[in-house]
């Protein structure tokens, strides 16, 4: 008895140097061991069977033992002591039973399984590297086990642990007296080190599944004290190659050299912007029409915050409306059909794209837009107290503002833009850099918004081709006599007299659109007036400069070259004002029947309902405009264009903004938007005098306009007029022209033609997009006059041509010059290729 509990403290010995985490064991501890199984035939068995599993043998009666293998290997033993499952994190307490744990044997069946297990367990650690296994929260039944027992195998020699192995957590057996334990009381395989695969044994068949590998034993420790604290079971982190790297969505060596070319295109834009600078060549009026613009703003705001109690009002229909919205868009996330939460316009190319509308972010984004829009022209509206122009405006600028914010023009949210910018790599910005650097070149430190491609026109060869010769120039002027193209003409010629603010080939574009072309075919001569383009020089030439070097000048060649006394006579826009004081002064003449009719296209001589160019007229903006022209002598062409092109921002502005420089593309050719860029000089005196006199003032309205010593007075012209007004004009509303109508002495012909200011003149016979109404004399309101006017399908050019040329003899056609002046040049001259 003596000799067995010797032989059980020696075998307890020998299991507690092998547990010792991070040593290897000891020489001494393998005979000690060996010495006990000698001894003990029972003892070795069990201690055999905990190694061939990894799973240590416990001694301390004390604290039941930790099983952490899987429950497909749990085989429960009967008549234990309590014992602790600690299978996916959750204990279980076993039943004690009721002999001793000492006195336990185990039994054919915990043999079978024990032998079954150390089989598999060292054929698969052979086989495969140990991965992390995912422990079950509930032990599983166990399987039916083989009543064959596995011969012992003997004991292995440790194995030299991996430096990349998982640490393993030493077991910290607790104080007691040693025993050896009962096969059911088995540690968890993690609580030992991993040794080195037993040695081939004969293979004893056993139905039960295979255990799980344990993890590889931790590198030892330094010291045979050192017992490093127990660490968490960690799962082995997945391998890089096991683990789908995406790809990036960009070329990254692509995107790089755009980032490159972008800054690269961003230092010139700032090179030719300081140049100008230093030069003097950047004349902007940014700082005066900023400097109106918060004052205008201000007086609106300064109303509503005058009565905290409308601007509490206001905001709470704007949030109102934004809860809308977002009941609107909650909706149509479900699927449900809601309408939109504001009013939208019926057509706007800004919103064609058809994500604005299925997508939910981008539909939100829009309608909050309208909302926003609608908001703060409200705002303007409803400012009862300011006065008309103070009104009109601060919603001129509140346009100017909302078009500048609205989302189409920012790259995040237009969804046009976002697909070209992600399908480009942002190639598309470094292009739009380019064009803008080129755009602010080319105007001298501003940016000369580019609208169509200006390399695909030339004037003279694809544009203002109509055959004919100039046979008059002064300072001024040429006068253009066009080739005759039938071989007898109207006895009476035709003078052209076109705005000085713009080049006269607008009547003249290409073959088709041509009106001068048309009007030669159809047996007129025609003569037409090319303005010089200003500079320094012509800064005195005011008004009167103009009738007398102008439409005086050439009636008086035409009257030299063709022999006629008199001749008809045709103003567009200001040159259609400048002729109808021309009349009038005539009218005082000793010869006032110099003009046999005259025809206005879109022309104003009463300016009381002169449209949203109103808004750049006061005494404030007109001062500033002559402290520029000062500095020149002119007002240079880029700020009369940028005037008419306010007027219109989304079609004239912001669109061009996104397609040049966001986009990256190179807008089209096209005829009507190149001569719309080619814009004109405005000399000094004539300019101001145009904008207090007509616009500020009103003088030829009010017949106070004087020239050359007279005074002006309409009701005095008694020949007939052919008044032609555009229903959609901007520039000259057809309101405004049908005023000015009844200020005229003789029969006037009123007559409103479809689209605006340009396409309502500009409809050509060939291809007519538009329609003209016409309505008998003009009496009693315009609106009631439009309620009562007949409309005509097509182009009103036929109908001008009849009103002509009513009554009128035809004579032999007369070639340019006439025999009496010798031609200077071919058309269309030299004076219209002169660039601002």
């Amino acid at each position: 008895m003596a000799k067995g509990k010797k032989r059980a403290k020696a075998a307890a010995r020998a299991e507690k140097l092998s547990k010792t985490a991070g040593q290897e064991p000891s020489e001494k501890a393998v005979k000690a061991s060996k010495a006990a199984a000698a001894a003990s035939p029972a003892a070795l068995r069990r201690i055999a069977e905990a190694k061939a599993l990894d799973k240590p043998v416990t001694t301390s009666p004390a604290k039941p033992a930790t099983n952490k293998a899987t429950a497909t290997n749990t085989v429960p033993a009967t008549n234990t002591v309590p014992a602790t499952n600690t299978a996916g994190g959750k204990t279980a307490a076993a039943k004690p039973g009721k002999a001793k744990a000492e006195k336990a044997k185990p039994s054919k069946t915990t043999k079978t399984a024990k032998a079954g297990a150390s089989e598999k367990a060292a054929a698969k650690s052979k086989s495969a590297p140990p991965a992390p296994v995912a422990e079950p929260k509930t032990p599983a039944p166990p399987a039916p086990l083989a009543k064959t027992v596995q011969p012992t195998p003997p004991t292995p020699k440790a194995a030299e642990p991996r430096r990349d192995e998982p640490k393993a957590a030493a077991s910290k057996p607790k104080a007691g007296t040693s025993r050896v334990a009962s096969p059911s009381r088995v540690a968890s395989p993690q609580s030992l080190p991993r040794f080195a695969e037993p040695e081939p044994m004969p293979v004893v068949t056993a139905r039960i599944m295979p255990a799980p590998p344990a993890p590889k034993m931790a590198e030892p420790a330094p010291s045979a004290a050192a017992k490093p604290a127990p660490e968490p079971a960690r799962p082995a982190a997945p391998s890089i190659d096991d683990m789908a790297i995406p790809q990036p969505p960009f070329d990254l060596e692509k995107m790089a050299g755009v980032s490159t070319e972008i800054l690269a295109e961003s230092s010139k834009l700032s090179a030719v912007y300081l140049r100008a600078l230093e030069k003097g060549e950047a004349a902007s009026l940014v700082p005066d029409e900023s400097a109106d613009l918060a004052k205008t703003l201000g007086a609106v705001a300064q109303y509503w915050l005058k009565d905290p109690a409308r601007l509490v009002e206001a905001q709470k229909n704007l949030s109102l409306d934004m809860i809308n919205l977002w009941s609107t868009m909650v909706r149509k996330v479900n699927g449900e059909d809601a309408p939109p939460a504001v009013e939208m316009p019926a057509r706007d190319s800004r919103f064609a794209d058809p994500e604005w509308n299925e997508s939910p972010y981008f539909n939100f984004l829009k309608q909050a837009y309208f909302i926003g829009a609608q908001f703060a022209n409200n705002l303007v509206e409803k400012a009862d107290e300011l006065d008309p122009h103070t009104k009109k405006k601060a919603g001129f600028y509140m346009r100017q503002i909302a078009s500048a914010l609205s989302p189409s023009n920012f790259i995040m949210t237009n969804p046009e833009l976002l697909r070209t910018t992600v399908e480009q790599q942002g190639e598309n910005i470094a292009r739009g850099m380019k064009m803008l650097a080129e755009d602010v070149d080319a105007g001298r430190g501003e940016l000369k918004l580019r609208q169509t491609d200006g390399s695909a026109f030339e004037v003279g060869k694809n544009l203002a081709t109509t055959p004919g010769k100039v046979v008059f120039r002064n300072d001024l002027i040429e006068l253009i006599q066009y080739t005759p193209t039938t071989p007898s003409v109207y006895r009476t010629p035709l003078l052209i007299v076109p705005p000085w603010i713009n080049k006269f080939y607008i009547l003249d574009l290409n073959p088709e659109k041509s009106f001068i072309r048309w009007a030669v075919e159809s047996g007129i001569t025609v003569f037409v007036l090319s303005w010089a383009n200003p500079n320094e020089k012509h800064r005195h030439y005011d008004w009167t400069t103009y009738m007398q070097k102008g439409p005086l000048a050439a009636l008086d060649e035409i009257e030299a070259i063709t022999g006629e006394k008199s001749a008809h006579a045709i103003g567009y826009c200001v040159g259609g004002t400048l002729l109808a004081a021309t009349l009038a002064w005539l009218a005082q003449s000793d010869r006032p029947t110099r003009v046999k009719t005259a025809t206005f296209f879109t022309t104003q001589v009463d300016f009381t309902h002169a449209g949203e160019l109103l808004t750049f007229v006061d005494e404030e903006q007109i001062s500033a405009v002559e402290q520029l022209m000062a500095r020149f002598g002119y007002l240079p062409g880029s700020k009369m264009a940028s005037a008419f092109n306010m007027l219109r921002p989304n079609d004239l502005i912001w669109s061009y903004m996104v397609n040049n420089y966001l986009k990256g593309k190179k807008p089209p050719p096209f005829d009507l938007l190149y001569w719309n860029s080619d814009s004109t000089n405005m000399a000094e005196a004539n300019h101001s005098f145009y904008l207090r006199n007509c616009y500020l003032h009103n003088t030829l309205a009010r017949g106070e306009m004087q020239i050359g010593g007279k005074r002006l007075d309409l009701g005095k012209v008694t020949i007939p007029i052919y008044n032609l007004a555009a229903k959609e004009d901007h520039i000259a509303p057809a309101k405004s022209v049908f005023i000015g109508s009844k200020l005229f002495g003789g029969p006037v012909t009123y007559v409103m033609a479809g689209s605006g200011h340009i396409a309502g003149v500009v409809n050509p016979v060939s291809k007519p997009k538009y329609q003209f109404w016409t309505g008998g004399p003009v009496e009693g309101e315009f609106e009631n006059w439009v309620a009562g006017a007949q409309e005509t399908p097509g182009t009103w050019w036929p109908h001008w041509h009849a009103w002509l040329t009513k009554g009128d003899a035809l004579v032999p056609a007369r070639e340019p010059g006439g025999g009496k002046r010798q031609p200077l040049a071919d058309a269309p001259g030299d004076y219209v290729r002169a660039r601002a």
